[in-house]
């Protein structure tokens, strides 16, 4: 008698669930496939064939980070490592919990100690250009001539004047002026070249160029080429931003750039150019982050729990570059990260204690602070002193818009040229030789740019031994004041030409340096306070007009200084430097860096202010008709494909050039799945080794035992769009979820009619800025 079919109740279950490894069942039982999938994917991807997102490979170059499948991958490893009883899994469970603060304080310690080495390099071969010691070459000037050593505390100083132990090369001025700039030129020969040792090409030339409409059989005869860059070269941030936005730039953080970044931010700084190592600090720390985080598989395997690593990161570049740990913190908030929740800020901020607590122990300068231009001004402001604040923020804003459009159109018209873009070398050389030749005929513009600020923010009240206060106890001559005016002009259009060069190079230290000297300037007109007051306030109002930096450079300059009494005027100049800059030019100098570079970046709050302006639907962003074509594939009702199908699909998908791209799965017009380019690669090539060219593989539905089999590869749970939906909402699911790509449905049957990358949308908001 059969048995009675189970009636349902009000506990059955509305959607049957079948067994957990229903899916890739075939290819698990061939030994040679699984071996295939074992060398190319993690254990945590695999444990994901089972569920409807589907397996993913390892991100390849310059392409899109799924963060939500990054989400539910690691909840899988999460669960898998939480769930299981017993002592032993208990240990591992809470050093999975622990690792976070692990690798964190580790990268605080590390970059402390990169950071050291290149502080006490840097200070002795850029005094090389000068002279050297007789008691010790490896030592710089002020270690020569005092007692501020690293590793031991400040003792009583000798001022330096008449040290019988530093030697300089010649006695006459202008053999030393030719000696310097020798020194320079050699200096910035062997940056430039390290810096050519990390030439990179990138697969495509500009993010969605290939979703340009074709007929049908056309033949373009012309390849998808890439685009040349040098990993160690500028200050790294335009890039980082990019990669922590959700993009991949392939060997970006591999320890050789770390090792080239360090040691050619040390020659290019030695050179006088116009130039800091502070940008590069953060680069450095980013490298050091990405290294550490690879030694744990919960970061290593799992991009998106890497990018919450290197964001945390990036808070010790700045922290050992200005001994601003706080200031740090907020610099990879406000101006780096795109994506910060409150346990990344908890392990910064954890991160940039140790990197502080290190550097301290270290002590670079031999000051034992932490603080590099520690002053005491001893005197406090009145209101009246408000207009002058006011006015450096204006000047402050008017040559950072100015700035930036100039190095912007400097970076496209110049740097075009035939021989500076073959030959970056050669235009290091110019701008070294051009700045050697303009910086040291002026006694304040001849040292590097960090003693330069240093010396402009002292209060001559306290001390008289300097060049500068010697001049200013002597009313301000006018042949000092004509030393103020042309070291403000120079600073600014040699910063103007430098950044951009093929080296490691950062823009805050320049920009301090500009705003410090036109802050002393105007300070000699003010007699009722000290003029190392209005240095102070007008750097920070300069930096403010190039960066667009707010509350984490008026944290920095407290930190620099130890100032506290000073936040408000900082305040005031930073504001309005910053509304003055953003009327001459909306974006800053990273934002317009990562233009020039044409890395892909959505940065919400920009992309919304622009979609704002235009009455767009999604539906504009719907590709093509032949596109749509090339990336649609009917599945039958047997739930699969020829594979020769999928090989021509996926050819027509190489010949775009996008990596990012895939084939979306439909049935009568329905959504059914997608399948990324990477994965159909990777399938067809890798496993299809086992597999007959005349097979059909199945890529929905259960896979019988022997047949090929993709299905695991398959998201069946791609997100959707309404074509007739306002872009404001592309945008944000695009921003705030962090997708890959985003299906188009018809209004009212729901049918697929177009898909969206992330990229795309990146280049339509670049056509919006233009219009």
């Amino acid at each position: 008698m059969p048995q009675d079919i189970e009636q349902p109740n009000e506990h059955t279950k509305l959607l049957s669930h079948p067994a957990n490894d229903r899916r890739f069942s075939a290819v698990q039982r061939a030994e040679d496939v699984q071996s295939v999938i074992g060398s190319y994917m993690s254990k945590d991807e695999q444990a994901l064939s089972s569920a409807p997102i589907g397996e993913r490979l390892p991100y390849n170059d310059y392409t899109t980070v799924d963060w939500l499948h990054d989400l539910v991958k690691d909840s899988y490893r999460f669960r898998s490592i939480h769930s299981r009883p017993g002592i032993r899994h208990r240990i591992v469970a809470t050093f999975d919990a622990c690792s976070g603060w692990i690798a964190a304080a580790l990268i605080g310690i590390l970059t402390a100690c990169v950071a050291f080495l290149v502080d006490v390099a840097e200070a002795t071969v850029s005094d090389w250009k000068l002279g050297y010691c007789t008691s010790n070459p490896f030592a710089n000037r002020e270690a020569c001539c005092t007692d501020h050593r690293p590793f031991f505390g400040a003792a009583k100083a000798n001022p330096g004047e008449g040290c019988d132990e530093w030697q300089m090369w010649t006695g006459g001025w202008y053999r030393a002026f030719g000696i310097y700039v020798g020194f320079a030129l050699a200096f910035g020969a062997i940056s430039s070249s390290l810096t050519m040792l990390t030439k990179s090409t990138l697969p495509a030339a500009a993010p969605g160029h290939s979703e340009q409409h074709q007929e049908p059989g056309a033949e373009t005869g012309q390849p998808v080429t890439g685009k040349s860059m040098y990993l160690a070269a500028g200050s790294g941030i335009p890039e980082i931003k990019t990669i922590l936005s959700g993009f991949v730039i392939p060997h970006f953080l591999d320890f050789k750039v770390l090792f080239v970044k360090a040691v050619g931010a040390v020659f290019a700084v030695a050179t006088g150019m116009c130039l800091g190592k502070e940008g590069p600090f953060v680069h450095i720390s980013t490298c050091v982050a990405y290294l550490v985080g690879r030694c744990f598989p919960k970061y290593r395997e799992n991009e998106r729990k890497m990018r919450e690593l290197l964001s945390a990161g990036c808070s010790s570049g700045l922290s050992v570059a200005f001994g601003a740990p706080i200031g740090g913190i907020l610099f990879s908030y406000e101006e780096i990260s795109t994506y910060f929740p409150r346990k990344v800020l908890w392990r910064a901020f954890f991160c940039s204690l140790w990197a502080a607590v290190i550097l301290k122990a270290l002590n670079p300068t031999g000051t034992g602070k932490l603080a590099l231009f520690e002053t005491n001004y001893g005197t406090s402001y009145s209101p009246v002193h408000y207009l002058v604040f006011i006015l450096l923020g204006l000047a402050g804003g008017l040559w950072g818009g100015t700035f930036c459009k100039c190095n912007f159109i400097w970076s496209k018209t110049f740097r075009q040229f035939r021989i500076i873009k073959n030959y970056p070398v050669f235009e290091v050389f110019i701008v070294v030789l051009a700045t050697g030749l303009l910086q040291y005929p002026n006694p304040m513009t001849r040292e590097p740019g960090d003693k330069i600020i240093k010396n402009l923010l002292q209060d001559c009240r306290q001390s008289t031994s300097s060049w500068i206060c010697q001049h200013e106890a002597n009313d301000s001559p006018p042949k000092y004041i004509g030393w103020l005016v042309y070291g403000t002009f120079v600073k600014l259009v040699l910063t103007t030409v430098t950044f951009g060069c093929k080296v490691p190079s950062g823009i805050i230290i320049p920009a301090l340096d500009a705003g410090a000297f036109f802050g002393r300037l105007v300070g000699q007109s003010v007699t009722t306070i000290s003029p190392g007051i209005f240095a102070m306030v007008g750097a920070a109002a300069f930096l403010a007009g190039v960066s667009r930096m707010t509350i984490s450079l008026c944290v920095i300059m407290f930190e620099l200084t130890g100032e506290l009494e000073y936040i408000v005027p900082n305040m005031i100049a930073i504001l309005v430097a910053k509304w003055v800059a953003d009327a001459l030019e909306h974006e800053g100098v990273y934002d317009l860096a990562q233009t020039v570079l044409g890395h892909p970046f959505l940065d919400l709050d920009h992309a919304i202010g622009l979609v704002q302006k235009e009455n767009a639907l999604v539906e504009e962003l719907i590709p093509p008709k032949q596109t749509m074509e090339d990336i649609t594939v009917n599945v039958l009702k047997d739930n699969k494909v020829p594979r020769k199908l999928l090989a021509q699909k996926l050819d027509k998908l190489k010949e775009r050039g996008l990596l990012d791209a895939g084939l979306v799965l439909v049935q009568d017009g329905m959504l059914q799945g997608y399948l990324a380019e990477g994965e159909l690669d990777f399938g067809l090539t890798n496993l299809g080794g086992v597999w007959n060219s005349s097979d059909r593989v199945r890529l929905l539905g259960l896979a019988e035992e022997g047949e090929p089999d993709l299905s695991s590869f398959v998201d069946r749970t791609p997100l959707s769009i309404c074509a007739k939906a306002p872009m404001e909402y592309a945008v944000e699911m695009f921003g705030k979820l962090g997708l890959r790509h985003l299906c188009v449905v018809e209004e009212g049957t729901g049918k697929l009619v177009g898909v969206i990358l992330k990229k795309r949308l990146v280049v339509w908001l670049e056509g919006l800025k233009h219009r």
